[in-house]
């Protein structure tokens, strides 16, 4: 199975550019999708992108998807486990790093000052 990214060198990100709103995020958290595509109809596909919450942002509930995940904590904090008003769960750091199988449940998060994660997309191949 081929993968679908193109060989791309060091070049500077532009940080300003290029955020959106992922489908069933709230507005303040954006992604910037680095390389490559997910398609989670056909299962297929892989992606690289950064994903940013601005200060004081969470989610409600749990997260789960048919692929896996890595995630790093690149910048800021990130708690994982929080209620629906966003109160609770531990609290990481920069420079830590989970790996998801498809299928785990995880979240719901929150981020204090804001945050940026690299995070990896990608099915196991068929």
């Amino acid at each position: 199975m081929a993968i679908n990214k193109l060989h791309d060198e060091f070049h500077t990100l532009d940080m300003s550019l290029g955020w959106e709103v992922p489908a069933g995020y709230p507005s303040g958290i954006q992604q910037k999708i680095l390389s490559g595509s997910l398609d989670e109809e056909n299962r297929k596909g892989s992606r690289t992108r950064l994903l940013r919450f601005l200060p004081g942002v969470y989610t409600t509930k749990p997260f789960v998807h048919e692929y896996w995940e890595e995630v790093f904590l690149v910048s800021g904090d990130l708690t994982v486990g929080n209620d629906e008003q966003g109160k609770g769960g531990e609290s990481f750091q920069p420079f830590t790093y989970a790996c998801r199988p498809p299928g785990a449940f995880h979240g719901p998060f929150l981020s204090e000052k804001g945050c940026i994660l690299l995070e990896m997309h990608y099915f196991d191949p068929v």
